[in-house]
């Protein structure tokens, strides 16, 4: 690989650590142990305990906002400072164009505000040699990277997942992936719609990498249905709880098991706005002595109450304002440890849990067809156990972490490789849409 292949990378995220973002996380420490040096910017200040343990096991120098508004400011101006001096042709043009997007801007307090982050990410870029840009989510990172790139001049790539993708505008979008060296998401879902948005000769940035999954991590998949326990089935949901999860059509479809006579109990895991919500729901259908909202745990906890588990169900729903998710990575983890799913046919679902062959689908906001699946699932122990066979075969074909990673960082080398030496644009297409494995020389 040549001198600018080696040259560290800049991750940008909103904030990190997050005990949510579990996949961002993983990302990170399966680049590391890939031999790829890092430096992590978080927008925001850390997220207070618990972290993750994992944190722990990451190498990469993480470059946090400083303390107060006096520090904040001094260290913003410091940077822009140094930014004009460096590259005064540049730090124009970058300033120009945040100027020309201002009247068009919706959140011009936020552009300017992405702008002023930018010059702290372009300076690191100057100041420890970095050869790359890379954005975790469309919105706010993404913009951060964009007038970072304007200032420096070093190629930038981000990842969209889902709510940032559907609940920014469009011609922002459009902007950010032209301007971008290419850009990864998590399910073919939103890779069509990306590409509808860029011209069809810029089609090809866009590139599928399914959020991989470190399956040594998770107990082995088994040989068939998993072993009875004592006490009722043990259905088990995880997600924050906000509307776009569904969590009421779990709640509905629970109080039908209950009406059709299923024994069960049944955990939600998860914090956010809908608690008291959702807990009213479950009052008004009589199940506090079935239902329990567990607030959120650290990813150790959550292992072990998916090894508990015997059915895992997930309703999720595109919400009012459009907000979707992509493929929950709590039904890869749930998959990895061998429980069989039944989920909601919404976004890049369909992907991971193929109905019939991987888990079941129901479509999305039918409590009554949620609650059938549930039912087939709890009473066929022998189709749930040949449903989460194949679901863990399909995570060691498509979703290895270190296959997503590695093609992910053969994305990175490649497009500035050709960022920095070849203007005609001559890359190999080795930077894949994952479920193809990439070569071992690629590295």
């Amino acid at each position: 690989m040549n001198r600018e292949g080696r040259r560290p990378i800049v991750y940008v995220l909103k904030r990190y650590p997050r005990l949510t973002e579990t996949f961002i996380l993983n990302e990170i420490r399966a680049m590391e142990r890939l031999g790829v040096r890092l430096h992590i910017v978080s927008l925001l200040p850390p997220e207070p305990p618990p972290h993750h343990p994992m944190v722990a096991e990451v190498q990469a120098p993480v470059h946090a906002p400083a303390i107060g508004f006096v520090a904040r400011v001094r260290e913003i101006a410091r940077a822009h400072a140094a930014m004009i001096a460096a590259a005064p042709l540049r730090y124009a043009r970058a300033l120009g164009t945040a100027l020309r997007r201002t009247p068009a801007s919706r959140h011009p307090v936020s552009l300017w505000r992405q702008f002023a982050r930018a010059g702290i990410v372009a300076d690191l870029c100057r100041r420890e040699r970095l050869g790359h840009i890379h954005a975790h989510f469309a919105n706010a990172p993404t913009a951060v990277a964009h007038f970072a790139h304007l200032m420096s001049g070093i190629p930038f790539s981000f990842t969209a997942h889902a709510k940032d993708i559907y609940l920014s505008r469009p011609v922002v979008l459009r902007r950010h992936l032209q301007a971008a060296q290419f850009t990864a998401t998590c399910t073919g879902y939103n890779a069509e719609y990306l590409r509808r948005l860029v011209p069809p000769a810029e089609s090809h940035k866009i590139r599928l990498v399914y959020h991989g999954i470190d399956l040594g991590a998770f107990a082995a998949a088994p040989d068939g249905p998993r072993p009875a326990t004592a006490g009722p089935p043990r259905i088990l949901a995880v997600g924050r709880l906000v509307p776009k999860k569904g969590h009421e059509d779990l709640i509905a479809a629970c109080a039908a098991l209950r009406d059709q006579g299923v024994d069960f109990d049944c955990e939600i895991v998860g914090s956010g706005p809908l608690r008291d919500s959702l807990s009213a729901e479950i009052r008004r259908h009589d199940l506090e002595d079935r239902l329990t909202l567990r607030g959120s745990m650290t990813h150790a906890d959550l292992i072990e109450l998916y090894r508990r588990a015997n059915l895992f169900v997930l309703a999720p729903r595109i919400a009012e304002d459009g907000d979707r998710d992509g493929i929950p990575n709590v039904i890869v983890e749930a998959m990895a440890v061998g429980v069989p799913v039944v989920a909601t046919d919404v976004s890049g679902i369909p992907e991971l849990v193929r109905h019939e062959q991987t888990g079941l689908l129901a479509p999305s906001r039918d409590p009554a067809a949620l609650a059938a699946a549930m039912k087939r699932l709890l009473q066929d122990r022998r189709l749930a156990g040949r449903l989460a066979t194949a679901a863990r075969d399909l995570l060691t074909r498509e979703f290895d972490l270190w296959e997503t990673t590695r093609a992910l960082q053969t994305l990175i080398a490649t497009e500035r490789c050709c960022a920095h030496h070849d203007p005609a644009g001559h890359a190999i297409e080795a930077a894949i849409d994952v479920g193809v494995s990439v070569p071992e020389g690629s590295k």
